[in-house]
């Protein structure tokens, strides 16, 4: 190209690549990282066409392809067919939310369960019976990989509770739900795989699957929730092979799926041979739950539920509800990533299950978190607050005029933790104007009413 057409070329992005000794895909890739790192490309912006780049560079279409594949791979790029290119918009995003109990900062980030929720009397009884049984020092040995069968049958119980009827022998434990997840993604999708999701959706699926090279795709919505059209088109133009959903307390939005939804997902699961990844992880929370999306398809979907956030931190254990054909591969990821149970653990949930400890446990914590949501709902009254008081997470909508990365990094700054709707972006489109507040992570009913207080005079100063 003529060097005085070069600054008039009509492109959002042209990269100078300078020669080095690395392949011309790789300087490609590197420029990229570094114009996204520096603001010269920002989230959201979309890339010239592939060949139209290659014609501004000189260089073959195809090492345009195999650079944005490693950077679509990275989670840099997010492409949609018919659409184009585009900077993904949470690529600037920290998606690693870990707690943090400074005495000066009050958490509402992290989901931390909250603490006075736990009855220590119901736990240390039963812990203080396991310790008088001759064969206790055999619960710090290696266990089988599916647990005993009277352990799984417990769990079915606890399962059915949160929507979803099956079998024992469909039962595997893993070491939490965040770890079952890994696990599936690792034992029944490959590197290039596409997994269809909300567009706003847990971060800790976007981590397995940015360390997988599993590419996520949003899902269109109408009515807040997935719509046929979207999961259709995804099948189609997509060609996702699975998706991933949480139906009841959807993270971190609050949405229930309709039923009508689910059934949609179920059919369109069964037709076009989906994976359905069905995240139970909050349907303990509701005592009347809609029956789950495994329910319609259960030959489709691989059903989760997990204990530590309704019942207690320290009891990292899921289970999963597997179709017999994907059994195998998934008994093969558990073994190999090293992912299953304490045998411990699996003992004390257990039989925390077969007493109805567990039943009592939960009941305890739905009753404090709806005087934690009392308090957000007399806080933040007269703003968009989504949902219910038996959810431990609530969703702010913010009014017009600040985003949500701005009032997160605003709340950081008077000493509040919150998350804010970038965070949980999946693709190219910039998420609604919203934050995450955590109800159940401060420490005490004092603590979260002091950010909540925070957080509405943060609220009152910006948008009189």
């Amino acid at each position: 190209m003529p060097i005085n057409s070069f600054e008039n070329y009509p492109m959002t992005w042209k990269p100078k690549l300078e020669k080095t000794n690395q392949p011309l895909y790789l300087s490609l890739v590197n420029q990229l990282e570094k114009d996204i790192a520096d603001g010269v490309l920002l989230p959201g912006t979309k890339l010239p066409p592939q060949r139209e780049l290659a014609d501004f560079l000189d260089i073959n279409v195809s090492t345009i392809s195999r650079a944005f594949k490693v950077c679509e791979k990275n989670g840099l790029l997010s492409g949609t067919v018919g659409s184009g290119t585009f900077v993904s918009y949470d690529v600037n995003t920290n998606i690693f939310m870990t707690p943090d109990h400074s005495s000066h900062l009050v958490e509402m980030g992290s989901m931390m369960p909250e603490m006075e929720a736990i009855s220590k009397n119901e736990i240390t009884v039963l812990l203080q019976k396991m310790m008088t049984e001759p064969d206790f020092e055999n619960l710090f040995q290696y266990g089988s990989l599916e647990g005993r069968k009277w352990q799984r049958e417990a769990a079915v119980k606890l399962i059915e509770k949160s929507g979803y009827k099956t079998t024992a022998d469909l039962l595997l434990p893993a070491s939490g739900g965040q770890n079952a997840i890994a696990a599936i993604l690792a034992g029944l999708f490959q590197p290039g795989d596409r997994i269809g999701t909300d567009p706003l959706t847990y971060p800790g699926i976007k981590s397995v699957a940015k360390m997988l090279g599993i590419q996520l795709v949003p899902i269109n919505h109408d009515n807040n929730e997935i719509s046929e059209d979207g999961l259709l088109h995804a099948c189609k133009n997509e060609n996702i092979k699975g998706i991933y959903i949480i139906p009841n307390y959807q993270n971190p939005t609050t949405h229930i799926m309709s039923e009508d939804c689910r059934k949609m997902i179920a059919r369109i699961a069964k037709e076009k041979k989906l994976i359905v990844i069905e995240d139970g992880i909050n349907s303990l929370f509701m005592e009347k739950p809609f029956p789950a999306v495994a329910s319609y398809a259960p030959e489709q979907t691989i059903y989760i539920v997990s204990l530590s956030k309704t019942v207690a931190p320290a009891l990292r254990l899921a289970y999963i509800a597997i179709p017999k054909n994907y059994m195998n591969d998934l008994k093969t990821a558990l073994y190999n990533i090293n992912i299953s149970q304490s045998v411990f653990l699996m003992e004390l949930s257990s039989r925390m299950i077969a007493s109805k400890n567990v039943d009592k446990l939960v009941n305890e914590r739905r009753k404090r978190i709806r005087k934690r949501n009392q308090l957000v709902n007399k806080y933040l009254a007269g703003y968009q607050v989504m949902g219910d008081d038996e959810v431990i997470f609530r969703w702010l909508l913010l009014p017009e005029g600040m985003d949500g990365e701005q009032f997160e990094a605003m709340a950081f700054e008077k000493g509040v933790k919150v998350y804010a709707a970038e965070r949980f972006t999946v693709g190219k489109i910039k998420p609604i104007d919203a934050v995450r507040l955590a109800v159940a992570a401060p420490r005490s009913l004092e603590e979260l009413e002091q950010g909540l207080k925070i957080l509405k005079e943060l609220l009152k100063e910006n948008w009189i």
